[in-house]
């Protein structure tokens, strides 16, 4: 079970933010997700039809809930948070789900680059802005055919005044260090972002006018990092993290909050938070004992 005190620090993510617009309140009557397993509640075990099994979804649920945690993600943190129910995933109809209060497209793999065939996730960012095009052009629809699923489906200024949350990238990288050199690797980051900006866009001409974006926390401290690149000890920083994945991780952040700024310039009439879980997770890692952690890999599985 996880500690007390670990479980309040996680909580604080959503109030230790840089903020690109004003401070967000969280009154949103619903909230649209898109991202990789960060916040994947049960979009790609739906896909593929696979069966996750313990330690997944152990600490809280119990059993395994369909996302690649042993218990919460950071997004039911905050719905908990603000008292609201978790987001279901769009391709998971078993149980009569929700989307009442909003969607999530979040798929496990993810990449912000269109998926290569041997992805682990077909749902690249594209493809779920496509979805969620879809899924608000078929809840219009069946909204005007009568009341029968109001209670199941957000009603269409729902859509504006709801808040478009986004963390991907990080697969995009840790995956481009397995085929190519650190400049290489750096040298991508702008067409990423390029892709990231058409898909911000097209959901800002849907009306979206709130938007919440995580940048990419630090690569280099993953376990499966420290295992691949991580075996000369002159490859690590200070924290014991593979230093040239957490210095891609800076670099794609500092150009992320450039484009958030850029994007808040350009439409005035929305707002764009940008959200430093960088800064906050390198904060929990190296201080892993005050948070309830008494082993510092225990401390990156985060």
């Amino acid at each position: 079970m996880a500690n007390s005190t670990f479980l309040i620090q996680i909580i604080t993510l959503f109030s230790i933010f840089f903020c690109v617009a004003n401070s967000v309140v969280f009154n949103y009557p619903a909230f649209f997700n898109f991202g990789d397993s960060n916040s994947d509640t049960g979009e790609l075990v739906a896909a593929r039809g696979d069966i996750l099994t313990l330690p997944n979804g152990q600490t809280y649920f119990k059993t395994p809930s369909g996302r690649f945690c042993d218990g919460r993600l950071i997004i039911d943190f905050l719905m908990d948070t603000i008292d609201r129910p978790f987001l279901n995933a769009y391709l998971d109809s078993i149980g009569t789900p929700s989307f009442r209060k909003g969607c999530n497209f979040a798929a496990a793999g993810s990449t912000i680059q269109p998926a290569a065939a041997q992805a682990v996730s077909p749902f690249s960012f594209g493809i779920q802005v496509a979805q969620f095009l879809r899924f608000k052009a078929r809840v219009l629809q069946l909204l005007a055919n009568g009341k029968k699923l109001d209670k199941y489906l957000p009603t269409e200024d729902y859509f504006q005044k709801g808040l478009y949350m986004f963390d991907i990238g990080q697969n995009d990288l840790a995956g481009a260090f397995y085929s190519k050199t650190f400049d290489q690797v750096l040298a991508l980051i702008p067409s990423l972002l390029t892709e990231f900006e058409t898909g911000i866009k097209a959901i800002y001409d849907q009306g979206a006018r709130n938007f919440w974006i995580h940048n990419t926390g630090p690569l280099g401290c993953l376990t499966q990092n420290v295992a691949r690149f991580g075996t000369d000890p002159s490859s690590l920083d200070e924290l014991g993290c593979v230093s040239k994945h957490n210095q891609a991780a800076k670099i794609f952040n500092v150009q992320l909050h450039a484009l958030c700024k850029k994007l808040q310039g350009q439409y005035t009439d929305s707002n764009f938070t940008y959200t430093d879980i960088y800064t906050i997770k390198s904060n929990l890692i190296a201080n892993y004992s005050k948070f309830g952690k008494n082993d510092f890999i225990l401390a990156i599985l985060i």
